[in-house]
């Protein structure tokens, strides 16, 4: 009986190795422009060490082959991998770990088509001050930054990181510098983020700096600080608390309500009803994190709700997998979001 019993289990492992065997693919790609191999590989070949590790799979190469060894999937995934690098190196010559991490766990969730738009797109938004190209790096950003050319109020909720009010001040800095619109408003609510920093000293625009510290220093990379100081003499660019936006009507501006979730049901109204002709608003905010005190509700949360499926209003839902911070960011956003669950 035992003999009989060795006999089945060894023919079920050769069956298992054969199995495995037929899954196994080696896969060899010929470079069409072997000088963008150093782009795709990366400094050390850490690009490639991040797409054998995330895809399960070995990868050697020459001068101006690669091979890929594998499942046959995964042998598939990797190479169209290394296609949408290839192809973002000769598009702008440059890839990132970033482009890597989120191109790669965009395959191993079959989504890969959906980086075209983001990683291999040479579309951009506008210039930094010293010439740097500002683009959508994950999908969940291009949706965003379409929604904002296609809508006048755009709604986007997502963890920090994910370029909300960067993209946002990017927009705005097109805008105004197209002439579609004559100024920029940036505006946040004054809330303390979960400590009480007491009085502080200078007068009202030194009190209220530290909290508008976030769009001040967009504005800085994206404009250059002479000429954001020029335009901000000029009324052009204006920086202010929410508080400040009460009774007034805000026509041909780019407004950007940042940290929208620490506004109340009144405050969000009273924004909102500002906006005038040839205006057009975006409203940031992270609902995970909302200061507010005692039991008030977040009027970000409450307007996402009332206005969904109004025409000319978007709504846009960004995720860990568009932030764009130390890929530590996105395991310690989904471990917090896995705990509060």
């Amino acid at each position: 009986m035992s003999e009989i019993k060795k006999e089945t289990d060894s023919i079920k492992r050769m069956n298992e190795i054969n199995e495995t065997a037929d899954k196994l693919d080696n896969k060899k790609i010929k470079l069409e422009s072997p000088e963008n191999l150093a782009g795709i590989f990366g400094s050390m070949d850490e690009n490639i060490r991040i797409i054998e590790e995330g895809l399960r799979v070995r990868i050697r190469y020459t001068d101006d082959e690669i091979s890929i060894e594998g499942e046959a999937a995964n042998v598939e995934k990797a190479e169209n991998v290394i296609s949408k690098l290839s192809l973002a190196v000769a598009g702008d010559g440059s890839v990132t770990r970033q482009n890597v991490l989120y191109t790669v766990g965009m395959a191993a969730e079959n989504k890969l088509e959906l980086t075209d738009a983001a990683v291999v797109s040479d579309e951009f938004i506008c210039l930094t001050a010293k010439g740097v190209r500002i683009k959508s790096k994950t999908y969940g950003q291009k949706l965003y930054t379409d929604a904002l050319k296609a809508n006048d109020i755009v709604f986007c909720t997502g963890p920090a990181g994910t370029g909300k009010t960067y993209l946002a001040v990017a927009m705005a800095v097109n805008s105004f510098r197209n002439r579609h619109v004559s100024r920029i408003i940036l505006t946040r609510p004054a809330i303390e983020a979960g400590e009480k920093l007491g009085f502080l000293p200078g007068d009202l625009q030194d009190k209220v700096d530290p909290y508008l510290r976030p769009l001040y220093d967009a504005l800085y990379e994206i404009m250059g600080v002479e000429t954001y100081m020029r335009y901000l003499e000029k009324g052009m660019i204006e920086v202010a608390p929410l508080a400040y936006m009460r009774g007034r009507t805000l026509d041909n501006s780019f407004i950007i309500l940042d940290e929208a979730q620490n506004t109340t049901h009144e405050q969000m109204k009273m924004l909102l009803t500002r906006i005038g002709f040839g205006s057009k608003a975006v409203i940031t905010g992270d609902v995970t994190q909302t200061d507010l005190p005692g039991e008030k509700k977040s009027g970000l949360k409450e307007a996402v709700r009332i206005l969904a499926g109004i025409k000319g209003i978007a709504i846009v839902q960004l995720s860990e997998k568009d932030v764009i911070r130390h890929e530590l960011v996105q395991e310690i956003i989904k471990a917090y979001e896995e705990n509060e669950k």
